[in-house]
């Protein structure tokens, strides 16, 4: 059976990552770039090495700043028209997984006919797009390498996925001198994001000696360096970590797949525009757990990685020490212990287990996971 790696054409990482990829974008025969961030971070000041990059080159650029979490078709539309009324050729994205994720859609949509919601699943995007480069600004969704982006359906309430190759961008940035000063509860946040991509990806079917390694990898560097970040978000070795982590972990997953967790942290995400890390971090212990109980030697390197102990356990024991390594990481880090402390109530979860088991992420899950289990763990967890 063949296993596909797929990555970036190029990718940067190390301080000065963002004015190297310029140099790559004004050797490329395009003219005019369409920024997608969000106003958070410009005034924040995180694009002012970029405009400078930039304006070095004398590169003509505008800036699509609406962005907000869990972008939305409407907001996919709307950056459409703003990229076409201003006659751009290609694109930058700065920040986490939204601007990333809404840029790549709107790359979509550019150069495919149709809306955004005929190319949610898998393998439907004819038309890879123009040239891509993606700047990331956190260090936990990955985006910037993946295949992957998630785009909020307001009508229908739920989280489209869409999986195809011809998403990623042709440029990756990791930049961590970006990512210094990020505030603890999101560095918090895409930290457990990072770790639940590169769990998910060791414990999947779809999990490869070429994944499991990378995957690995991040899970000891999350483990080390998220709590360093979290207290002191001026540690550049701490950053350089983290976003060498979440890339190793995007490598992974791209790759191997997800499963459960994300399936299931899609749905409060979209209903309650909750922090999709967050809700990563909520239900990795749970869902673990649960999935321990068929594949328990899948969670024996996550235990060791995490700095765990398992020489004189068993399997069975080994995946247990994993989920408590969980659990300890995330309340060490300030993540909330359930979704009622959010707003969520028993009542939400009807509306969203049918919606999870369809979730195209479902099917990486190494146990087969019935209506009943799945609204078992959205109790759990609240």
């Amino acid at each position: 059976m063949v296993f596909a790696l797929n990555l970036p054409k190029l990718s940067l990482s190390g301080v000065g990552a963002v004015e190297e990829s310029v140099a790559v974008l004004d050797a490329q025969p395009v003219k005019k770039a369409m920024i997608v961030t969000d106003k958070n971070l410009i005034e924040l000041g995180i694009l002012e090495s970029l405009y400078a990059a930039l304006d070095s080159k004398g590169f003509d650029y505008v800036t699509f700043d609406q962005v907000t979490p869990n972008p939305t078709v409407k907001l996919v539309d709307v950056g459409l028209k703003f990229y076409q009324d201003n006659h751009c050729d290609c694109f930058i994205a700065v920040g986490g997984g939204s601007p990333i994720d809404c840029a790549k859609a709107i790359r979509i949509v550019a150069s495919n006919d149709g809306p955004i919601t005929e190319y949610n699943g898998v393998g439907l995007v004819k038309n890879e797009g123009a040239f891509f480069i993606a700047i990331n600004t956190t260090a936990g969704t990955a985006a910037e390498m993946t295949s992957n982006s998630v785009i909020t359906d307001e009508v229908n309430h739920v989280k489209m996925v869409l999986v195809d190759t011809k998403q990623i961008p042709n440029v990756a940035v990791n930049d961590p001198s970006l990512m210094v000063g990020l505030p603890a509860s999101v560095t918090a946040a895409t930290g457990m994001d990072a770790l639940t991509h590169a769990i998910e990806s060791i414990v999947t079917p779809g999990a490869h000696r070429l994944t499991l390694p990378t995957a690995l990898e991040a899970v000891k560097l999350i483990a080390q360096w998220l709590p360093v970040a979290v207290k002191d978000g001026n540690n550049m070795e701490a950053r350089a970590a983290l976003a060498d982590a979440q890339f190793l972990a995007g490598m992974s997953f791209n790759s191997a797949g997800l499963g459960a967790v994300h399936a299931l942290s899609h749905q409060p995400s979209a209903t309650h525009n909750l922090p999709h890390g967050v809700c990563n971090a909520i239900l990795l212990p749970h869902v673990s757990a649960l999935n321990a109980q068929t594949a328990p030697v899948a969670y024996r390197p996550v235990a060791e990685a995490m700095g765990g102990d398992t020489s004189r356990l068993d399997d069975r024991g080994a995946a247990e020490l994993a989920v408590e390594l969980i659990r300890k990481l995330s309340s060490e880090v300030g993540i909330p212990s359930g979704f009622t402390s959010l707003g969520i109530e028993t009542a939400d979860i009807d509306g969203w287990v049918q919606k999870a088991m369809d979730d195209v992420c479902m099917g990486g899950n190494p146990r087969t996971l019935t209506p009943e289990e799945v609204y078992g763990l959205y109790t759990s967890a609240l």
